[in-house]
């Protein structure tokens, strides 16, 4: 009687297995950064940490990148699924070697690059750097976009003498003296302005934006092939990444814990720097008109412009092949022109 009814048990409970649910494994999915983990990138890391990814369906990993360019290729050659990069070398690399990727969201809604000069140094502006040495590592963006704002500040780009070196050596040249400005990006101020304070020295930043200089840089991204098989993960990605920006925006320390503890050579306080400063990029007058993350094709159109001039590239071609908004409008929940 007994194992009659533990059969019948047993039975019963396989068919109530059968019929319950099966949930969903999460897609793994690779990241590829386009730099160190400095404090910028928090949001991500604070993402994996507080359950939004996994509750996207995503299991994340998270990878350092070494520049934009490298991060394009790695990206392309199956190293990782989505990477960030600048717009410019996925234009670039789109348009010249038929590079099968497209930017699917901005990471920052107007472009952070900027010069950082002393304050002792006298200079305020850009029209006071006729005849000034800037640091600049080899392709550098800042150095191609930088004709373009020095003329708007009625500058002769011609008149600037660039100094060639390695991108860790251009912030000690700067506060030593040797060079009088270098390129960086406006959210790493906090980072290179505390390295200037333990000599004495402050740093001032002039952003390319003050000249009017307004467009896409940092740009998520993935391969046509990855769009097209994998469509379900990368809808699911960028609604966990607008919900880990919107997290770090609203909390922002702890965001910053979760991230040192990822990395632990990353300080707190840089961290903070960092993504306060990354926020303000993020979250702006034209991302709240547009969406966070958008591709307006305005700005798009004005950010190729300014690419093709820089890079030599055709001014001609149809940019549209680079870039896929169908993601981040379902993201954001509202379609945008």
């Amino acid at each position: 009687m007994q194992t009659l009814l533990a059969r019948t048990l047993a039975v019963l409970g396989l068919g109530l297995a059968a019929a319950a649910p099966t949930a969903h494994a999460a897609d793994k999915v690779q990241l590829m950064l386009d730099f160190i983990p400095t404090g910028d990138y928090a949001p991500y890391y604070s993402g994996i940490a507080n359950g939004i990814y996994e509750k996207n369906g995503i299991e994340l990993k998270i990878t350092r990148g070494t520049g934009s360019g490298d991060t394009v290729l790695k990206v392309a050659g199956g190293a990782a699924d989505i990477g960030l990069a600048d717009i410019s070398a996925i234009l670039t690399s789109r348009q010249n070697t038929q590079t099968p990727i497209k930017a699917i969201a901005s990471t920052f809604s107007h472009s952070a690059h900027s010069l950082f000069v002393l304050k002792d140094s006298g200079i305020t502006d850009f029209s006071g750097l006729e005849g000034k040495k800037i640091a600049v590592s080899p392709g550098n963006s800042h150095k191609l976009y930088f004709p373009m704002v020095a003329r708007k500040a009625n500058t002769d780009p011609d008149k600037i003498q660039w100094v060639t070196v390695d991108g860790s050596s251009m912030a000690p040249l700067l506060i030593n003296g040797k060079v009088d400005a270098a390129p960086f990006l406006a959210t790493n101020y906090y980072y290179q302005n505390k390295q200037a304070k333990r000599f004495g020295k402050e740093i001032v930043v002039l952003p390319f934006s003050d000249q009017g200089f307004n467009i896409y840089a940092l740009s998520v991204f993935a391969t046509e092939k990855t769009l097209t098989e994998r469509s379900e993960m990368v809808q699911n990605f960028l609604n966990a990444t607008i919900e880990a920006w919107d997290a770090a925006r609203k909390d922002p320390d702890t965001a910053c814990q979760a991230h040192v503890k990822a990395n632990p050579e990353i300080d707190l306080d840089d961290c903070m720097g960092n993504l306060n400063a990354v926020l303000d990029y993020i979250y702006t007058d034209f991302s709240a008109e547009h969406g966070v993350g958008s591709l307006e094709e305005g700005r798009m159109k004005t950010t190729y412009e300014a690419v093709a001039q820089a890079q030599s590239l055709d001014p001609a071609w149809d940019y549209h092949q680079a870039y896929d908004t169908q993601f981040i409008v379902k993201a954001n929940g509202t379609a945008k022109p």
